[in-house]
């Protein structure tokens, strides 16, 4: 568990403990390197940057029974997170729902299975959790324009989260990007751009511009507090499954901070004593195999990803060519004895639909992907029948509603309808 247990025993730095928590200091993800957290940072040698916390501090600070009188929402567990108190930008950030998902799981012969459902959260997807802890953070340091380069989602909840914390924001997306991302950025002001390209190219510029136009860049992994937005997933999970951790979690994996978070929380509460620390789940990594840099490392056992070049799938939150967070979603997935597995991009909005007539819940595609790899593991034997497993819904597919082909049938109210033959047309689709 080098990148996320390693140095939590390391003496902590008491300096900005008043301003920013119980955070200790910050620390390059792959070198190790101390860094003051009393400033602005975005990465260290080009790689990722992660937050410390003084956990002697929390342990004595919080406990578990203490959680019941707090309201539950994203911020519940306030020690394990670095936003200054008084300094938080929120849009009304719930905890999200786990449903059981018995119908589902038992097409695929399990017992167990779970969905934590993110497409409630105020800006449609669990990017309002990283952009919310980021936004704030970026508020509390002074800065005044922030950019970011999306594959949808994103970009449309750090437009919000800025507008909300009255930051000027600028979005570069890919230009076939859904038309409802697009939307909901230019709503909250932001000024967007569409770039020909894939979220790389949007990331190079986003970059290029950081000179020209002062903006603090807001890329996945190149600022250290999304990861730690993105950690409230599974604290909660935690909390929901009674401090007992399921036996696999079923991840869509893009950039990945999500995954990395989720490791990071469970390392932290094992910390402090209040998870076991040797009943951790398998995470599952899942891609497309129009896009999977991540499945491709590793399956050839590497801790770092090459380029995936001519990247294309439906789940746009999963068309990312290069995780700059590599090694730490590699490392993620080794240390929990997971696996990392790639899907048939045809069938995924088969998934959509199969997942969604089941159990009523909006799949997006990027989750639908994971229902795909459930089925998978679940064939191959890789999932047992009484494991619990909890696969994530990130968004829904009402954001995708431009990009899924339908063919409906139609009816004139003026013929004669032959309302047998329409019964066994519909019953012949089920």
């Amino acid at each position: 568990m080098a990148i996320f247990r390693e140095n939590f025993n390391r003496p902590h730095r008491s300096a900005h403990t008043n301003r920013f928590m119980f955070v200790s200091h910050l620390e390059g993800a792959l070198s190790g390197t101390t860094l003051s957290a009393g400033e602005q940072h975005t990465t260290h040698e080009g790689r990722p940057i992660i937050v410390r916390y003084d956990l002697d501090r929390v342990a004595k600070a919080v406990s578990r029974p203490d959680l019941h009188a707090r309201a539950d929402t994203m911020w519940k567990l306030r020690e394990l997170l670095p936003v200054p108190t008084g300094a938080e930008v929120s849009l009304g950030e719930h905890a999200t729902p786990i449903l059981r998902c018995n119908r589902l799981g038992a097409r695929f012969g399990l017992k167990n299975l779970w969905v934590k459902d993110e497409s409630s959260l105020p800006t449609g997807s669990f990017k309002s959790r990283g952009q919310a802890i980021a936004i704030s953070m970026a508020k509390s340091f002074g800065t005044k324009r922030v950019a970011i380069p999306t594959a949808g989602n994103a970009g449309g909840a750090m437009a919000a989260y800025a507008a909300r914390a009255g930051l000027e924001a600028w979005v570069m997306m890919p230009e076939d990007t859904p038309v409802v991302n697009q939307l909901e950025a230019w709503l909250a002001g932001a000024n967007v751009i569409l770039v020909k390209g894939l979220i790389d190219d949007c990331g190079k510029l986003v970059a290029a511009g950081a000179t020209h136009m002062d903006w603090f860049d807001m890329s996945t992994l190149k600022e250290p507090y999304r990861i730690e937005g993105k950690k409230t997933m599974g604290l909660e999970l935690a909390e929901q499954f009674n401090w007992k951790l399921p036996d696999v979690i079923v991840y869509p994996t893009g950039g990945g901070t999500g995954l990395i978070g989720m490791w990071k929380a469970f390392a932290e509460l094992a910390e402090i004593g209040w998870i076991a620390p040797d009943r951790f789940p398998r995470m599952v990594a899942v891609q497309s195999e129009g896009c999977a840099p991540i499945v491709r490392a590793f399956d050839q056992g590497k801790r770092f990803c090459e380029r995936f070049e001519n990247a294309e799938t439906i789940a746009r939150g999963l068309r990312v060519p290069y995780a700059l967070g590599d090694f730490m979603i590699l490392d993620a997935i080794a240390e929990s004895q997971g696996c990392a597995v790639a899907v048939q991009e045809s069938r995924i909005q088969e998934w959509m639909k199969t997942a969604t007539a089941a159990e009523g819940i909006s799949f997006c595609p990027e989750s639908a992907a994971c229902i795909g790899a459930v089925e998978m593991l679940a064939d191959d034997g890789w999932i047992q029948r009484d494991d619990h497993v909890v696969l994530f819904n990130c968004s829904s597919a009402r954001k995708y509603a431009d990009m899924i082909d339908l063919d409906l049938p139609k009816i004139d109210p003026a013929d004669s309808l032959d309302w047998d033959q329409l019964r066994s047309a519909f019953a012949s689709k089920h």
